[in-house]
């Protein structure tokens, strides 16, 4: 977790770095001004929000939805050519996603590491299972298939934050795509904030420095009071 003043260095460095021409960066916060990381300025940013929709399976009509909305920030940047959100699964260029979810009181009281590890993809051996049984009820076949732990780190981190660093493969479609996902529940216990870098196997073994390079930049901000 880094302080106020940080940032602050953080951003004059930003600033002068526009100063002599492009940013080498984008210098990215979540609107609550929490959770911190950046990105080399030759990925795309985009909208996020149609990821949220996928990954919560809410109709965007619905009162779920927009509460949802309310309480939960993302962001997703692309290094592919023609940048696609679609690239979260399925791409031989690193993928960025990003989402910080203010939890309500139910979550609160049964966030876990596991938790943690499952909050986007099904990681666990439960949730794995969960998520097969609920696929083929639903009549559908399984989207990931072949899972392969790679890296399952718990991180204990300054004022009582804690969270993990996973990375892991599926098999989505032809391909085998590669995650490298840090989740961290804030101090209070009220915020979980997400970083994933996706591409292909290939890729990571090609850009595993860069990608690891996001991921190290991803950070708590210790607020004011």
């Amino acid at each position: 977790m880094i302080s106020v003043r940080t940032w602050a260095a953080v951003m004059v460095a930003a600033l002068l770095a526009s100063a002599c021409g492009q940013p080498a960066f984008h210098y990215v916060r979540d609107k609550g001004g929490t959770t911190y990381f950046k990105v080399p300025s030759t990925f795309a940013q985009l909208d996020a929000y149609p990821i949220e929709l996928y990954l919560s399976r809410l109709h965007p009509d619905s009162e779920a939805a927009r509460l949802r909305k309310e309480r939960v920030w993302s962001t997703a940047f692309d290094q592919a050519g023609a940048p696609t959100l679609q690239h979260l699964l399925s791409s031989g260029e690193p993928f960025v996603y990003s989402t910080v979810h203010q939890l309500t009181v139910r979550e609160r009281d049964r966030v876990s590491l596991d938790g943690l590890r499952d909050f986007v993809f099904p990681v666990t051996e439960p949730a794995r299972t969960a998520y097969v049984t609920d696929r083929l009820g639903s009549g559908q076949m399984p989207l990931y298939l072949k899972f392969e732990p790679l890296l399952d780190r718990v991180l204990t981190l300054d004022g009582g934050a804690r969270g993990v660093r996973l990375r892991f493969s599926y098999q989505i479609g032809p391909d085998v795509q590669t995650f490298d996902q840090t989740a961290i529940l804030d101090e209070k216990g009220s915020t979980v904030s997400v970083l994933i870098v996706s591409c292909r196997s290939l890729c990571f073994r090609e850009r595993g420095g860069e990608i690891d390079q996001i991921a190290r930049s991803f950070k708590l901000l210790r607020l004011p009071g």
